[in-house]
């Protein structure tokens, strides 16, 4: 006989209208203009969407000189330094921008704090892509990164009293927090966005997961190692108490021994985790378990984003 297990399902999960739109882009790139369409880096940050894509005719490039100038190019959800489209044009190519417009948006607003003379410091991670790309929509030294509460201290800037900062869009909202509160310490003057920067799929994934944790004896995030916004899941669980929280990409990758004996285990999935991964593990619980499913909603997402105008007219 199976042993009873009830996993709860954090709502909302999985894809966001981010990633929905940058894989629509390329789908639709490929039934416009047929196979091969280039993309610059991974589309979104989930292998199986990537190995999907690729199985329909995108070739996935590091940069763009790895791309034939005479077949379209896809920049990824991420969002790309101002050079890379620079590049694209002198080289007369057929380019789509699939950058978040949420991403946009952080672009444009540092790109308003340098026109009214602010240098800027951004909250994020070093070498992740979002944070490459906005960094670079403005010549270097006028963005400062930096990571923790404890970098503020050490960090140096041109002038104190003209100061503004920015962040990540997929950074855990608690951490962030605690980074603001910091920098507004020693630097009171600092202009900041009206609302942060983390987008709105970040702070319901990680508020879900809040709301999941107090039932939970384990938690599994479903979502590539290299996604910023499902490792911070994972960390958003532990702080909350769930001891017990991995990150898998596939169903194949759950860790059954560590789930022995457990009653109440709690799902989500990253911002760039499609709906089928997410299937696919409740399978994989069913094949083991007597299981009861148990949905844990805390917010309702109707958010959508436009593809691009070059889909939306005969061009």
């Amino acid at each position: 006989m199976k042993p009873a297990l009830t996993l709860f399902l954090a709502a909302p999960r999985g894809f966001c209208a981010g990633v929905d739109r940058a894989v629509k882009i390329v789908e639709m790139s490929l039934e416009k203009w047929g196979a091969p369409v280039y993309v610059r880096h991974e589309i979104v940050h989930n292998k199986f969407v990537v190995d999907t894509l690729a199985a329909k005719g995108a070739v996935f490039v590091e940069e763009l000189d790895e791309c034939p100038v005479d077949r379209p190019v896809i920049f990824s959800a991420h969002g790309v330094p101002k050079a890379v489209p620079a590049e694209a044009e002198r080289r007369n190519m057929i380019y789509v921008d699939a950058t978040c417009p949420l991403v946009s948006k952080v672009h444009l607003e540092a790109e308003r704090h340098a026109e009214e003379g602010l240098q800027i410091v951004m909250i994020g991670h070093k070498g992740h892509p979002e944070v490459i790309g906005t960094m670079g929509q403005l010549p270097e030294g006028e963005v400062l990164l930096i990571e923790t509460a404890a970098d503020v201290a050490t960090l140096e800037v041109r002038d104190p009293e003209k100061l503004a900062w920015i962040t990540q869009t997929t950074l855990s909202v608690d951490d962030t927090a605690e980074v603001v509160a910091a920098l507004q310490a020693r630097f009171p003057s600092l202009v900041g966005p009206g609302k942060d920067d983390i987008c709105y799929a970040t702070t319901n994934r990680q508020a879900a997961v809040k709301a999941l944790a107090e039932k939970i004896e384990a938690l599994l995030v479903i979502g590539a190692p290299n996604s910023s916004n499902s490792k911070r899941l994972v960390e958003v669980g532990r702080n909350a108490g769930c001891a017990v929280s991995h990150l898998v990409e596939r169903a194949s990758e759950i860790q059954w021994e560590a789930l022995e004996g457990l009653t109440k285990v709690g799902l989500t999935a990253g911002a760039s985790a499609p709906q089928v991964l997410v299937d696919e593990v409740i399978e994989a619980f069913r094949d083991r378990y007597d299981l009861t499913v148990e949905l844990v909603e805390t917010a309702k997402e109707r958010i959508e984003f436009k593809t691009p105008r070059i889909f939306r007219h005969d061009n």
